[in-house]
């Protein structure tokens, strides 16, 4: 997805350097090659969709805990099957012809640590290590992943001036850190986890956009500060981080935390869809920027938002959006695997199916508790029935990154289904 709407001969030289894309995820940081030149049915659609009573789902009867522990096990398995020698998980292998611009080698460092990140949080989060079919494989591949982050993520910085996919991986490693600080004992290694969480505080604040929040791509200037466009999405990726961090104990810097929840604010329109980036404020009703195309993104940024104080992310509007997440599930549905970003209906593209299923889930944890499990039958069986043969969950191909990322949202997404 692009920070800015690209011009013809702009989205021709970038897609042949490497593609106007968005990585999911994690990686969810890919670009859009026109944003602007949306198809008259599909924006119709959009709109009919936007006009109607928000939808409801009826109540759905849960997998049996057995099914979705079996199902865990298989995604763990495939987790500790596909893991690289080093540690890590992805490479920048299986390229196709439609390649996400990757300047080389910090934009794979950058893809390598955000997908590295994600199968960390998922591993630790279903306790992969201590239960299931194979905890000690699990135990084993769950060291090594940590002892790789460990080594490398101080090495983590953008890879161009342009290209700043290095967010992510920051993003996504302070989850994980905080996952790995809460349950080491060594005191040693428990202060070097500490000492990279405030690391990767330090890196988000250089990072941070001159306009507050984040983005991933800076085709403004390329200067040391970038001027990167603020991206909702990418602000409620790293909000959401700092708040698992505030919460166990770490601070992050408020004014970077205000000028995100800023940022973001002022993408958000009354009806809780969220622009895809601050630079679309003048194209509120693309089909982007309606319901449809705004599912997997609204999750994350309510979520966010919620997470450091917003009392207009009440109850119901996460209900709302959840009951949409589910009954409108089709939006996310037909974009998800398809190898070009944004050429499927609201122009969704693929990489937001598990990113949003995940905000998604972190948003039935804000309800109630006797509203979760409604919710949380209805994440398990979307998500169960996706499941790959090999046992992983993927959405977009890219390069060797997708189908651990994609599990590594899965896992984490599952987690709280668990009983």
């Amino acid at each position: 997805m692009t920070a800015r709407l690209a011009s013809p001969l702009q989205s021709i030289r970038r897609v042949s350097g490497g593609g106007l894309l968005m990585l999911s995820l994690l990686a969810c940081a890919a670009v859009a090659p026109s944003i602007a030149l949306a198809d008259e049915s599909d924006a119709a659609s959009t709109k009919a969709d936007e006009d109607k009573t928000p939808p409801r789902v009826e109540a759905v009867e849960a997998p049996s805990q057995e099914e979705l522990q079996a199902a865990i096990d298989r995604g763990v398995a495939f987790l500790v099957a596909d893991q690289n020698a080093d540690g890590s998980w992805g490479s920048a292998t299986h390229t196709k012809n439609l390649n996400i611009y990757a300047p080389i080698p910090g934009a794979h460092h950058a893809f390598r640590t955000g997908t590295t990140a994600l199968c960390i949080s998922g591993l630790i989060d279903v306790e992969a290590d201590s239960s299931g079919a194979d905890a000690k494989g699990a135990k084993r591949a769950l060291a090594r992943a940590e002892d790789w982050l460990i080594d490398q993520l101080p090495r983590l910085r953008r890879a161009t001036p342009d290209a700043l996919y290095n967010v992510w991986g920051h993003a996504y490693s302070l989850q994980a850190l905080v996952r790995m600080h809460a349950k080491e004992e060594r005191t040693e290694r428990k202060e070097k986890i500490a000492e990279l969480i405030a690391e990767q505080f330090d890196k988000l604040d250089r990072y941070e956009s001159v306009d507050g929040g984040w983005g991933y791509y800076d085709f403004r200037v390329g200067s040391q500060k970038p001027a990167t466009d603020s991206i909702s999405f990418v602000n409620a990726a790293v909000l959401v981080a700092y708040a698992d961090a505030r919460d166990a104990g770490f601070e992050p810097p408020s004014r970077t935390v205000e000028r995100a929840v800023e940022a973001t604010l002022r993408q958000r329109k009354p009806d809780f869809t969220y622009l895809y980036g601050e630079y679309l404020k003048d194209s509120p009703l693309a089909p982007i920027n309606c319901p449809p195309g705004s599912l997997g993104r609204s999750q994350a940024c309510n979520v966010a938002l919620r997470l450091w104080g917003d009392e207009k992310v009440t109850d119901e509007v996460l209900d709302t959006w959840l009951h949409r997440l589910f009954a409108r599930n089709y939006w996310l549905s037909i974009g998800r695997k398809r190898p070009i970003p944004h050429e499927s209906h609201a122009q969704v593209a693929g990489y937001f199916y598990y990113f949003g299923h995940y905000y998604g889930a972190l948003c039935i944890e804000e309800l109630p508790e006797e509203k979760r499990d409604f919710f949380r039958a209805h994440m398990a069986k979307t998500l169960m029935a996706l499941q790959e043969k090999d046992g992983s969950w993927w959405d977009y191909p890219l390069y060797a990154y997708h189908r651990p990322y994609g599990t590594g949202f899965a896992l984490q997404t599952l987690a709280p289904s668990r009983k």
